[in-house]
């Protein structure tokens, strides 16, 4: 049975084929989904996070630009990217607990990028949380 966290995948992997220049990946979503048996409630919040992601990408990157630390945005390996694009759009217009965004989102690194990536996702959207959410 297909989880959030599929969802969220399903999200990356269609984040990541535009970024590779797949022009195609939108059309493509719905079957990623059916493939990976995402249906209903879940497929729905799918869809709705790659369209917030997509309409408000300008904004989301300069957050993450704002909170990069020595480093480029255009150096970031591009799955990362992603990843964090998906973090910070659900943080800054989503009610869902930062704990779980942040812990989603490094379970994405785990799963699609290197060990140290975990930690930097995380590093990146725990201050992105306590500006746009006014965590402690």
């Amino acid at each position: 049975m297909a989880t959030i966290t599929h969802a969220r995948e399903a999200v990356v992997q269609t984040l990541y084929a535009l970024e590779q220049g797949n022009d195609k990946a939108i059309e493509q979503f719905d079957e990623l989904l059916k493939e990976r048996k995402i249906k209903n409630k879940k497929a729905e919040f799918a869809k709705n996070l790659l369209k917030g992601v997509l309409e408000h990408k300008d904004e989301i990157d300069k957050i993450i630009k704002e909170h990069l630390i020595d480093w480029d945005f255009d150096r970031l390996d591009k799955i990362d990217k992603q990843i964090l694009r998906v973090g910070v759009y659900e943080l800054k217009y989503t009610d869902t607990p930062f704990q779980i965004v942040i812990d989603e989102a490094v379970k994405l690194a785990k799963n699609f990028s290197e060990d140290k990536a975990k930690s930097f996702i995380n590093g990146i959207l725990d201050r992105v949380a306590k500006e746009v959410r006014g965590i402690k």
